[in-house]
């Protein structure tokens, strides 16, 4: 048993001497990169070793729930990437629960009566071509992409190997801290697509605290981490199909139902959205696929757009404008439409109290840790975290989504994204240490 007063030496220690185990987790994420839903191989690994650990391991549908998950792949991709994933390594015997998009993976270890505190680690990757430059550190150190066409190109490998890492150091001090530890590796954030099922499924209820962290550009700020963060854009991500009737553009038009009409109607329109004074608003449309050739009607047509806000109301005004503009440019040229939601997540503010108490924890007990000045990092992108963070402030608890800083040597989801992987091991100090301190908690 680790005595009270050397604890957070011991966490230092712990978590430094984790450095090569965490590193290779990391690489080997990297090398082998799964977009949301088809997490098979990465989250069969990290089931593995929290079962190895003495975890708790909840694995598929006891992850999500299902009907609440979206922009779920086609079967196609599932069945392929599920074989990919077994080929690559994956171990089977957690993977066969996995198949079929439900990825993700939760440890729990009940320690005791005492608080509930929930760490949440994002494990996919996105649909980027990593750089082949011999310059860029993948490349350099030989663990760059094998999967064509998907990278880690936002530091979603390194949250789950500093996942890992915490877990670690936790189990090996359960005798200094009592309660419920729940360690959460999300399936799907990017397209903001997977927190929605885990809450739904009922994970964050009961959750007294939530600790999240992502890995940011450290220029223009001092220390390894800031506390906290707030803002993000509140996003809805929406898939647009339109039907109409093909026919002969050149003998017979007036008997077709031309999409390209109702498409080109929504587009403009939807650019023209009236702004709200309240705060900054987006919308984008991304992807536009229609039409089969220059001399036929166009029947059918896919858009796949956003809109965002600064708060959850202002995202909530584009979206029911975007909504009725889409609807009312079919109807006026006699298409119909369909509306799927593929993802959304809310504006994030993290609690004050706790960001305070985080970096109370740091700044007095961990001697190799530096807390950055600034309490609270702007958040300028979208961040399903932020689903999780409102269910759990909703239902009386506290929450907070940290920065670990690092130098960055291409822009977040750039083909030469890479970090410091030093911010790895500092970063398990902080959760491990903030995590022991919010334990005792009676």
């Amino acid at each position: 048993m680790i005595s009270n007063e050397n604890v957070y030496e011991q966490i230092e220690s712990l978590s430094e001497n984790l450095q090569e185990y965490i590193l290779q987790m990391r690489r080997d994420f990297h090398q082998f990169p799964e977009p949301g839903w088809l997490e098979v191989r990465t989250s069969s690994l990290i089931a593995r070793e929290l079962h190895r650990m003495g975890y708790e391991v909840l694995t598929g549908e006891d992850v999500c729930l299902k009907e609440a998950r979206m922009g779920v792949p086609s079967r196609d991709v599932l069945d392929r990437e599920y074989e990919r994933a077994l080929a690559q390594g994956a171990d089977e015997s957690f993977a066969v629960t996995m198949r079929d998009g439900m990825t993700g993976v939760i440890g729990l270890l009940k320690n005791g009566s005492g608080p509930t505190t929930a760490l949440r680690f994002d494990l996919d990757a996105l649909r980027v071509q990593e750089s082949g430059d011999p310059g860029h550190g993948p490349c350099r150190e030989g663990f760059d992409s094998v999967n064509e066409g998907y990278m880690h190109a936002c530091g979603h490998d390194g949250h789950a190997a500093l996942g890992l890492g915490v877990a670690e150091v936790l189990m090996e001090i359960r005798h200094e801290w009592q309660g419920t530890l729940k360690l959460i590796f999300q399936p799907a954030e990017e397209g903001v697509r997977g927190a929605k099922a885990l809450v739904e499924k009922g994970h964050l209820d009961h959750v007294d605290y939530l600790i999240g962290a992502h890995i940011s550009e450290s220029e223009g700020y001092d220390g390894d981490f800031i506390p906290g963060s707030h803002g993000a854009l509140a996003t809805t991500k929406l898939d647009v199909v339109f039907h109409g009737k093909g026919a002969h553009a050149g003998s017979a038009p007036q008997t077709g139902r031309h999409v390209m009409l109702g498409v080109a109607a929504a587009i403009s329109n939807l650019y023209g959205i009236p702004r709200t004074g309240a705060g900054a608003s987006r919308i984008n449309v991304g992807t536009l696929k229609a039409g089969r050739g220059r001399n036929i009607i166009a029947d059918n047509a896919e858009m796949e757009i956003e809109v965002r806000g600064e708060t959850s109301q202002i995202n909530q005004y584009m979206e029911d404008y975007a909504r009725r503009i889409i609807a009312s440019s079919a109807q006026m040229h006699g298409l119909s439409c369909e509306i799927r939601e593929m993802g959304s997540a809310l504006t994030l503010s993290s609690d004050k109290d706790l960001i305070e108490r985080v970096r109370t924890i740091c700044r007095e007990n961990l001697a190799s840790v530096k807390v950055s000045s600034l309490d609270s990092m702007h958040f300028e992108e979208s961040e399903d975290f932020s689903i999780m963070m409102k269910r759990v402030q909703e239902k009386g608890g506290s929450a907070t989504f940290m920065r670990l800083l690092s130098p960055l040597a291409d822009v977040l989801h750039g083909k030469e994204f890479d970090f410091d992987e030093s911010c790895l091991i500092q970063g398990v100090k902080v959760f491990a240490a903030v995590c022991h301190d919010l334990l005792q908690d009676n």
